[in-house]
């Protein structure tokens, strides 16, 4: 097994990953900007190396000054958590080229998967339905007008070389085309480093179901899903598996049709790949390279540790699982709990924590990093902790996680502790008669 392994990550995912290598036995090297000396990750970390200033660019996003940390510490291994340097192709390289292992699939993968279109085109060559749209990335603007004509509006225009919400534009009518079209390649150079777009069909009641996969040389198996439609302008606030909406025989396709493509492309790792689905039909998104922030919905219903599995196939090259292995039980649900003010429009609300009780119970578990007296930071992003409550079924683990909500004190900032209250008491959740668009349109808090 590995001996060190370095977390090139910060907040509650490096705590996570932390404590997966304690019990695997595993020496940690945490590294941290200078802001983050106090954290908990560098507090239960064997080791701490600080890597640079304030700003991601010259801390966790530095490829120079992380390699020195490798080099320093002698770790024999990276995990990369989410974000950052996660599902970077560059970074997985170069720690290719020394040796280093780097706790996720290979570089050429990351390059493959991570470019949206090609990803769309190896989606569809195995047999997964993509979205109409553009084959490729569109760059002229009469050859996109053309594209919109065939698919018909309302399109979506997305950036090629990114995602989160950012260089991605609704267009409802031919007329607001144009200026769309600009401002999305706009973003897209200015977030990405990279202009191209791609448009597809815009669904107007589209839910978001993703698949967990883990996969090995010889064996793929995937987890069940996640139903991730609770969604404020594209970012994820509530995860719930299974997904409430699904029958059997869609869940089987799914799933086998997902296996297939991960196992035929050779990848290695933990991986999610994300479809939108609407009218009883799914349509591949993307595929993340990577752990995703809810993947504790997946272990609480299974009872497998994703982490540790990611460790044992970049040690192996083997997943340690078989099919029959995952046996799913009762209903999770998560609450990505952020330091923003969702009465003044999310406005990001760091500080310092004064009171903070954390719930705990029967099958309750908190994902974080935050203690009394640890100080919110605006350079990063504002997710702070997560709430994982899991039940016999989808009504108990609502009443679980409605308790749980209650007992969460988090005092010196604001949070969306009240939100997800309100989330989780409304008649449309407890029906689950939602889509992603919902809290858009709907006037919630």
């Amino acid at each position: 097994m590995f001996k060190k392994i370095l977390i090139a990550n910060r907040g509650e995912i490096a705590v996570r990953i932390i404590r997966a290598c304690r019990e695997w036995g595993i020496s940690t090297v945490a590294i941290h900007s200078d802001v983050d000396k106090n954290s908990m990750h560098v507090r239960l970390a064997d080791e701490s190396v600080c890597v640079g200033t304030h700003q991601p660019e010259n801390s966790y996003l530095n490829i120079p000054s992380i390699m020195s940390a490798i080099e320093l510490t002698n770790a024999d291994a990276v995990h990369p958590g989410y974000g950052f340097l996660s599902e970077n192709a560059e970074f997985a390289k170069i720690l290719e080229d020394y040796k280093i292992k780097f706790i996720g699939p290979s570089s050429k993968l990351i390059k493959m998967m991570g470019d949206k279109i090609q990803a769309k085109k190896i989606a569809k060559q195995y047999g997964l339905p993509v979205i109409e749209g553009s084959e490729g990335g569109v760059v002229d603007i009469n050859e996109a007008k053309k594209i919109c004509k065939n698919t018909g509006f309302p399109i979506l225009i997305k950036a090629a070389g990114g995602g989160g919400g950012k260089g991605m534009k609704i267009v409802n009518k031919d007329q607001e085309f144009e200026n769309l079209f600009l401002t999305a390649k706009l973003e897209a150079k200015k977030f990405f480093g990279n202009d191209e777009v791609y448009i597809e069909k815009f669904f107007q009641n589209p839910r978001h179901i993703e698949v967990q996969i883990l996969s090995g040389k010889n064996r793929t198996v995937h987890l069940h899903e996640r139903d991730c439609s609770v969604q404020r302008r594209h970012q994820k606030l509530i995860e719930e598996t299974p997904s409430p909406i699904l029958n059997e025989e869609l869940r089987k396709d799914l799933f086998d049709k997902t296996v297939k493509m991960v196992n035929q492309i050779g990848y290695e790792g933990a991986g999610t790949v994300e479809f939108i689905y609407e009218n009883n039909k799914f349509y591949f998104l993307e595929m993340n390279t990577r752990v995703q922030v809810e993947h504790p919905v997946t272990e609480m219903v299974t009872g497998i540790d994703i982490i540790k599995e990611q460790i044992w196939i970049a040690y192996t090259g083997e997943t340690a699982l078989k099919q029959d292995d995952v046996k799913p039980r009762g209903h999770a649900i998560e609450c990505r709990i952020n330091a923003e003010d969702a009465s003044k429009n999310f406005q990001p609300s760091p500080g310092t924590i004064g009171m903070c009780h954390q719930p705990s119970g029967f099958r309750t578990r908190v994902d974080g990093s935050i203690y009394q007296g640890y100080k919110v930071t605006p350079y990063y992003d504002s997710m702070i902790c997560k709430l994982i409550c899991h039940g016999r079924n989808r009504k108990e683990a609502i009443q679980r996680m409605q308790r749980s909500l209650d007992e969460f004190v988090i005092e010196g900032i604001k949070t969306t502790i009240d939100l997800h209250k309100k989330l989780l008491d409304h008649e449309k959740f407890i029906s689950s008669d939602f889509n992603v668009g919902w809290l858009d349109n709907e006037k919630i808090i």
